[in-house]
């Protein structure tokens, strides 16, 4: 892999970590919203239970939310390899990301801990990657037709 390359890697996955956690953040508000009761909850009971203090739990969040950004924003280059496939692209950063979501999910106690726990939890995070894949998708036609019909208005 060329040196530029690695840099952008590197350089993305640094701006994906607070971002990660921020957007970890957010979660938390809009579930405390939802399920709280009129409380906030920083992270999962389960989690607080197992790491003794909510300080500790929250710690561990905010640095997998930040690995889970940095991971998100470094594969991102993928999509940039031209000379791969849209579907060898989609299927390794499909992997890349699960590599890191389905672990940080079992650790904060995202999903439950079981196989249907983790089979629901899969399931729903293949279904709104793959929302956001054709939305992404849907979008690039757009832009590519927009581009070309441009083209065709400048060649007249």
């Amino acid at each position: 892999m060329e040196r530029r390359m690695k840099r952008k890697i590197i350089a993305r996955g640094i701006w994906g970590f607070p971002v990660g956690i921020a957007i970890g953040y957010l979660i938390t508000i809009f579930s405390s919203f939802v399920w709280g009761n009129g409380y906030y909850s920083p992270c999962m009971p389960e989690l607080v239970s197992s790491m003794e203090s909510e300080i500790h739990a929250v710690m561990l969040q905010a640095l997998l939310c930040g690995a889970l950004g940095a991971d998100c924003a470094a594969g991102s280059i993928i999509w940039e390899i031209e000379s791969w496939s849209v579907v060898k692209r989609t299927g390794i950063y499909f992997l890349a990301i699960c590599a890191v979501m389905l672990p940080t999910a079992y650790f904060m106690y995202w999903m439950e801990r079981s196989i249907a726990g983790f089979l629901s939890y899969f399931g729903i995070f293949a279904l709104i990657f793959l929302l956001i894949w054709v939305i992404q998708y849907m979008l690039g036609r757009r832009d590519v037709k927009k581009m070309n019909e441009n083209l065709s208005i400048e060649k007249r």
